[in-house]
């Protein structure tokens, strides 16, 4: 037995410790407990009874006051020994805390989950406490990191987060080959619990090797991960660390983050610290962000930065010389007198101060405009010039947008940029030009690529041949004739002929050689030779998708884009290479873009693409399926029937009414038909993708038809209910882009407006029934059928409604659950004794029922009455019908008990009417 002195101040110590409030665990208290230590452990055994007190708080897993005040003690005590054992040099160096760490090391791998998370928790208490300039043995190092290893793999996340905070103290971020560094990139991507990635982000040291992983979450599924990783990149790294397309990257995603509480980080932490390392010149910040290729992030990040500030401390010159406009001050210029114009009456003197006159400014525009410069070909190589053309043109631009801010609220001020402003239309013909003409160009690119000009041999006719050889042999005899002349004139000393004749020999000697020349080089000609190779293909092709991709729609198509279509598009979708032929689709669709007749014509060839070409090309082909319908709406493509439409012939004019009568309504009930039978089969195919294996042709599937009931472009309760069911298959776990678009499109669809939440309304008992009557083989016999019906209730709910659908009477009078209780309960009375009705049951007491008499309610309370006289007790159920809210107090409810076997049936009738209606079936 140990004696009483050993254990006497160890139990005073558990006790004075859990009754100290949390602000006094340490300090005095803590001193004179570690003056009490060094009395106590000249006494052996007061290390090993401190260790078993400390058992009775780490078996506990829950976060109790006590045991939390009790953890931050230790740790507080057992580094505080270090202070007292520096001031007694006579006494070993931390002893005690060696022995603590080591019976939490050896207690590290405990089966109790609690055990380990409050070792690892105490492990990162302690090194917390240390001094800054602490140091610990290398083999304690090793210890510590080995096993806080093993606890980042362990099945609990708070236990893993525990050990992450643990090893924060013990990572070098200058080291690349850093373990703790390594384990922390690890874990911030791959495990799945969000608030252990939020610990790694909190606690990883910011260095170039784990920057990337730090903006990679700002991308996180989950809102808090994505504001820690924004915030630390305000507090922790300087804007130089980041790259251009990071700076622009992360803005651009925190400022239209689906989430306020992320945008207001952004707004309030990164762009204010990215200011302050700017000592606040907003123009500076623009430099870094490269305005001219991310105009809509720089514009969000100056109305970011306006909003903080009052309208009379923002200020800004009236107009600046055109020797000091850049870019940025440009763009400035324009934001900021947009943004005093939004503020209304509030703005107006602001702007006059920020703007001149229309007429001065008018001037000063058409000044400006009038001294771009324009490049010659020869200066067209330069890129210098062509970026500074590039920037004047960025600010011509913005000068022009800055128009819509000038004051023409006096007719003065709007005849005089009249006047100056004739290069509008001037400037409109221009830009038409400018399209007509870089069409053309990329044309003759895409016609000289195809069909390049090649030099070809261009072999001799037979007529032509010997036309040659009769001019040869003609020179050969005058050749002979005139050295026979110059014999002769040399014999008679005729000199002065004998020249002549020299010459004139000389003369058939150069056209004899020019004559074999040409017999014996044949005739070169340039060709255009057309190319049908893969590579060729798909060079115009990229060409052509590029070009429509700069296009816009209100454009249309003209003539030259017709032959491209006509000459590449049509026949590139019948190559035989897959690129080429994803290519041709992706022009194709681009091009049934621009024109309703040219998509009405091509929408059943990528249709049938769709069906039938590999997987890559079936997904273009279904994205522009799905753009096409988009863009002009399915009802655009119903056949249209012209047959009809023709006045009858004299034929039929001199056949009776009667006939003609009958004829004229079998035709027009034909027509409708014929347009419904089309519509269906069109959307029969592209549903029908929803059960493909294909991942990505199952995703685009999904996407394509939640925008068109996004955009109202449809109204099916029965395709909402395929959607939910989709979301909800276990299959697409493992497609996460799917089940994110899903879940983003489900509330933002039900809370658009009331007659969505009615679609939601009519998709419920069809989506619950097919859970029920899934065969056991089906993977929608795993899905809970209560979460799914839990769902659709809180969709149906009225208030995230828009407040335009609560002035209805309608909503006033009554909500979607009460048309979703008479559902249930009609569903309930089709068949009582159905095992699914307990499912429908619960769901009744999630619904929030209207107040009033209404004739929704009267209809209830009629069903109720017809549940209540069912024998359902054949299967030893329970049915009790209560009341949680009274909404009249003042009236005396009426109770009704109704014996049935050995069972009663409490009825409140009041609340009933009055308030919410719970079901609760409870199995015996």
């Amino acid at each position: 037995l140990r004696p009483k002195c050993f254990q006497w101040p160890a139990m005073v110590l558990a006790g004075w410790i859990s009754a100290l409030p949390q602000n006094k665990l340490w300090g005095p208290q803590a001193l004179a407990l570690a003056s009490l230590h060094l009395i106590l452990s000249r006494i052996s055994g007061f290390q090993e009874e401190f260790a078993n007190l400390l058992k009775y708080p780490m078996i506990v897993y829950r976060r109790e006051p006590a045991v939390e005040r009790v953890i931050e003690f230790v740790a507080k005590f057992t580094t505080s020994l270090e202070q007292v054992d520096e001031e007694n040099d006579d006494q070993e160096e931390g002893p005690f805390m060696s022995f603590i760490f080591n019976f939490l090391l050896e207690s590290h791998e405990a089966c109790s989950h609690s055990v380990r998370f409050r070792a690892c928790q105490l492990i990162n208490k302690l090194l917390v406490s240390m001094a800054e300039n602490a140091q610990i043995d290398d083999e304690l190092y090793d210890r510590i990191y080995e096993a806080m290893l093993i606890r980042l793999k362990d099945k609990f996340p708070n236990v893993r987060i525990q050990a992450v905070l643990a090893m924060a103290r013990l990572q070098d971020p200058s080291d690349n080959d850093c373990p703790v560094i390594n384990a922390y990139m690890h874990l911030i991507e791959c495990d799945t619990n969000p608030e252990v990635r939020r610990a790694v982000l909190s606690c990883i040291g910011p260095s170039a090797k784990t920057l990337p992983k730090i903006i990679g979450r700002t991308m996180d599924v989950k809102e808090n991960v994505r504001k820690l990783a924004y915030q630390i990149l305000a507090e922790k790294i300087h804007i130089k660390a980041f790259s251009i397309a990071q700076r622009v990257k992360l803005l651009e995603q925190g400022l239209n983050d689906r989430s306020d509480a992320v945008k207001e980080i952004v707004q309030k932490k990164l762009l204010q610290a990215w200011l302050h390392s700017m000592e606040g010149n907003v123009l500076d910040l623009l430099h870094r962000l490269d305005v001219e290729n991310c105009v809509d992030v720089a514009v969000s990040v100056l109305n970011a930065t306006f909003l903080p500030y009052k309208i009379v401390s923002l200020f800004f010159r009236k107009v600046i010389s055109a020797e000091n406009l850049t870019c940025e001050n440009a763009l400035y210029w324009r934001c900021l007198c947009q943004f005093m114009k939004s503020k209304g009456d509030e703005g107006e003197e602001a702007l006059e101060k920020l703007l001149p006159e229309a007429a001065i400014y008018a001037a000063y525009l058409l000044r400006y405009l009038k001294n771009l410069p324009v490049l010659m070909e020869s200066q067209r190589v330069n890129f210098e010039r062509i970026e500074e053309l590039m920037k004047n043109e960025f600010i011509s631009q913005q000068l022009i947008i800055l128009v819509g801010c000038l004051d023409t609220s006096e007719e003065g001020g709007r005849y005089v940029p009249l006047i100056y402003f004739t290069f509008p239309f001037m400037l409109f013909d221009f830009t038409w030009e400018r399209y007509l003409c870089r069409t053309r160009i990329v044309a003759e690119i895409i016609s000289d690529v195809r069909e390049p000009i090649v030099s070809v041999d261009v072999p001799i006719n037979a007529d032509e041949q010997r036309k040659r050889q009769v001019k040869l042999a003609d020179v050969k005899v005058q050749l002979i004739e005139a050295k026979q002349a110059l014999e002769e004139s040399i014999a008679c000393q005729d000199f002065t002929r004998a020249s002549e004749l020299k010459k004139n020999i000389e003369e058939l000697e150069n056209r004899k050689m020019e004559l074999v020349k040409e017999a014996e080089q044949p005739e070169i000609k340039e060709v255009r030779i057309e190319k049908d190779d893969p590579e060729t293909m798909l060079k115009c092709l990229t060409i052509c998708c590029g070009l429509l991709k700069q296009m816009a729609i209100t454009k249309g198509i003209n003539s030259t884009m017709n032959g491209i279509a006509e000459s590449l598009i049509l026949p590139g979708i019948a190559n035989i290479n897959p690129a080429v032929r994803n290519m041709a689709v992706l022009c194709l669709g681009s091009s049934a873009l621009q024109n309703k007749e040219f998509a009405v014509q091509h929408l059943p060839l990528l249709l049938q693409i769709a069906q039938l070409d590999e997987a890559k090309v079936k997904i273009s082909a279904l994205e522009a399926v799905f753009d096409i319908l988009q863009v002009f709406g399915i009802e655009a493509f119903k056949p249209r029937n012209d047959k009809l439409q023709e006045t009858p012939s004299e034929e039929l004019e001199n056949e009776n009414e009667k006939s003609k009568a009958e004829e004229g309504v079998e035709e027009e009930s034909k027509e409708p038909e014929v347009e419904t039978d089309t519509v269906n089969s069109i959307l029969t195919l592209l549903t029908g993708y929803l059960d493909s294996e294909t991942t990505d042709l199952r995703t685009v599937a999904a996407e394509g038809l939640a925008k068109m009931l996004f955009a109202g472009r449809l109204v099916s309760p029965k395709l909402l209910s395929r959607l939910i069911l989709l979301w909800y298959n276990p299959v697409t776990e493992e497609d996460t882009r799917l089940r994110h678009c899903l879940g983003v499109f489900f509330p933002l669809y039900a809370y658009a407006k009331r007659t969505n939440q009615e679609c939601f309304l009519e998709a419920f008992l069809p989506t619950l029934r097919t859970l029920f009557y899934a065969p056991a083989s089906s993977p929608l016999a795993d899905v809970n059928a209560v979460n799914v019906a839990e769902l659709l209730v809180d969709l149906m709910r009225s208030n995230p409604v828009n407040s335009q659908d609560k002035q209805i009477q309608d909503y006033q009078e009554f909500t979607l659950h009460d048309s979703l209780a008479v559902k249930i309960c009609m569903e309930v009375l089709k068949d009582p004794n159905s095992p699914d009705i307990r499912t429908l049951v619960k769901t009744l007491s999630c619904l929030e029922l209207s107040v009033g008499t209404s004739p929704c309610t009267q209809h209830l309370r009629i069903l109720l009455d017809q549940i209540i006289e069912v024998r359902l007790f054949h299967f030893s159920i329970h049915f009790t019908i209560y009341s949680v809210k009274r909404f009249e107090t003042s009236r005396r409810c009426e109770k009704r008990y109704i014996k049935c076997k050995d069972y009663y049936i409490i009825v409140d009738v009041t609340a009933l009417e009055l308030g919410r209606i719970f079901f609760i079936w409870c199995c015996l």
